[in-house]
């Protein structure tokens, strides 16, 4: 028999929070397309993402505006359903991002980084979020302004624990040299067809400083799940082989390959049916054999490995 990747990644257990002391699932739900008025249609959809078993909540401020809705309606629709269900509260940890300020278009300035955190909390009805996220880099704030911004939300109880989303290792490297605390994650772009963070540092230095790896777009645009260009054919096809094999859809292990490299990386899935979530847990009955990771990532390059 082939033998299987033996990384942390295909451990299938829970996954640590950086060094934050929480644990999360190994798949998490995003809430990116999380819209509308019904809060029943809401809940069933939050209460599909718990009962599959993800149980780190992906959402942030500017979910809205891409959906045709209001800046933070992702977030308000959040904090309708735990109004209704305050239950549930208790069986997640809450992640939500900002730093993205309409018509600027980012801010991480410390006057604003306060306020954004303050109107998550009244959106989302809570006392403190899990995991607050800087959304994407400013240019113009300056790292150590950031982390004194960090150590006061962090000491009035509003955020229990920080990490950023879209930066590159340097700039995440910068803002943890001024922090007394560890940074608990990064979110960067990872799935089969977007593999840079396998090159530019990204996912190494998440290995050697122990962050959690939070992959947004794991489907690529849903490029992998309706592949038409020739390279997400490719790649789907690679996976199809291995989907097959386990007796899962593509999907599915399109999740399963993020969920193979040694950080043990979080796909953040972002579907919004019912379905859809439930078969994203199909992802831990898979297990790649080097050779079939090492197809996938090859189709994703287009050139042979050297």
């Amino acid at each position: 028999m082939t033998p299987t990747v033996s990384s942390p990644g295909l451990s299938h257990g829970r996954r640590a929070l950086g060094k934050s002391g929480l644990t999360v699932a190994p798949i998490a739900w995003g809430m990116w397309r999380f819209k509308g008025a019904d809060v029943k249609a809401a809940r069933t959809l939050v209460e599909t993402a718990l009962e599959a078993g993800f149980d780190l909540l992906d959402t942030a401020d500017i979910y809205g505006p891409d959906n045709g809705e209001p800046f933070g309606a992702a977030e308000a629709l959040l904090g309708r359903v735990l109004a209704e269900a305050p239950a549930l509260r208790d069986c997640f940890v809450l992640a939500t991002k900002g730093g993205i300020e309409m018509g600027t278009p980012y801010n991480s300035s410390p006057d604003y980084l306060v306020s954004a955190v303050e109107a998550s909390l009244k959106r989302l009805g809570v006392e403190r979020i899990d995991l607050w996220q800087i959304h994407r880099p400013d240019h113009l704030a300056h790292p150590a302004e950031i982390a004194r911004t960090f150590e006061t939300l962090r000491a009035q109880g509003k955020v229990a624990e920080f990490g950023v989303s879209n930066h590159t290792a340097a700039q995440t490297a910068a803002l943890a040299a001024h922090l007394p605390f560890p940074l608990a994650s990064i979110q960067p772009e990872f799935s089969a067809l977007a593999i840079d963070g396998l090159y530019d540092g990204v996912l190494d230095q998440a290995l050697e400083r122990n962050y959690a790896v939070l992959a947004w777009s794991p489907l690529a645009q849903g490029r992998l799940a309706e592949p038409k260009e020739a390279k997400a054919l490719a790649v789907a096809a690679e996976l199809a082989t291995v989907a097959q094999r386990a007796g899962v859809s593509t999907t599915a292990a399109a999740y399963a390959w993020i969920m193979a490299h040694p950080t043990g990386a979080i796909p953040i899935v972002g579907s919004q049916q019912v379905a859809r979530i439930r078969e994203a847990a199909d992802a831990l009955k898979v297990q790649f054999t080097r050779a079939e990771w090492y197809a996938v990532l090859t189709a994703a390059r287009g050139v042979p490995l050297p």
